[in-house]
């Protein structure tokens, strides 16, 4: 089956067998047990073990999977159907644990197309858990900011909550492709951020033009998440950047509380790629 990565060696494509990725240079890559496969060159990995560590990749995966987050899940599978074709082919770049990523390919299913999707993430420990979710989705551990993908290799591009390679994505998108980025709204999770910092201030929204693209809406996703116990309140702390930059006497604030109620606000701004 040919692939939608290329690679990351050579840049040709690669054949994708049982157990392994396949280039005509005959570089080969192995396909873990779990079905992803590793396009991370050693002299682009900066660490020995880069991206979510395994208790992030489970926090994250636990969090998603009760349909915390199911509004903007509906809301980007909506959009990834009015915005392809019969056959699209689609990357999620930063993907997670797939949550996303395959749920709009089962969106795309459902709507009688036949994608090929392809996600990418720089943690080996939470594309573990991603190919696990769905077999049908290429995996590749890898970076945003070196795609193994050919230019103009597809129609749609989500960033969900991960860093902006603008530059890579213009590389990799079609003419006319869309892209979707995917931000938080100025007070998205409050609630949890005045239990953590003692001056909580809200995020930034802002609209950025990119060269190579252009605007064709900002869609907002907003909501509300109830927290039943400190294991959903801490899995949700573990999965953001808070996790890291929290002070102890924030952390050990949120971990005497019991429950939650917290908003939560999206904002996916929607390009195409001229």
């Amino acid at each position: 089956m040919t692939s939608l990565f290329c690679c990351p060696l050579c840049g040709a494509a690669l054949e994708r067998a049982e157990r392994t990725y396949v280039c005509p240079g005959r570089h080969s890559f192995d396909i873990a047990k779990e079905g992803y496969t590793y396009l991370l060159p050693v002299n682009r990995k900066h660490s020995a073990a880069p991206g979510d560590d395994p208790g992030m990749a489970a926090a994250r995966r636990d969090f998603l999977s009760k349909g915390f987050y199911r509004p903007l899940l509906d809301a980007l599978c909506a959009l990834a159907v009015s915005h392809t074709g019969p056959q699209p082919d689609v990357l999620d770049v930063g993907c997670g644990e797939g949550y996303y990523t395959a749920g709009i390919y089962r969106a795309l299913c459902a709507a009688e197309k036949r994608p090929r999707i392809a996600g990418t993430d720089i943690s080996k420990s939470i594309l573990r858990l991603a190919a696990k979710r769905e077999r049908d989705v290429e995996f590749a551990v890898a970076s945003s900011y070196h795609l193994p993908l050919a230019d103009g290799a597809v129609d749609l591009l989500l960033d969900c909550f991960s860093p902006l390679a603008i530059e890579e994505f213009r590389r990799v998108l079609r003419p006319g492709g869309s892209f979707f980025y995917v931000v938080p709204s100025a007070m998205h999770l409050w609630e949890l951020k005045e239990i953590l910092y003692d001056t909580p201030y809200p995020n930034e929204e802002r609209e950025t033009p990119y060269e190579g693209f252009s605007y064709e809406c900002i869609l907002p996703v907003e909501g509300h998440v109830e927290l039943k116990s400190q294991e959903e309140i801490h899995a949700l702390f573990q999965m953001t950047p808070y996790y890291w930059k929290t002070p102890r006497a924030g952390a050990e604030r949120l971990a005497a509380v019991d429950c939650l109620s917290v908003r939560t606000g999206f904002r996916i701004h929607v390009f195409q790629a001229e």
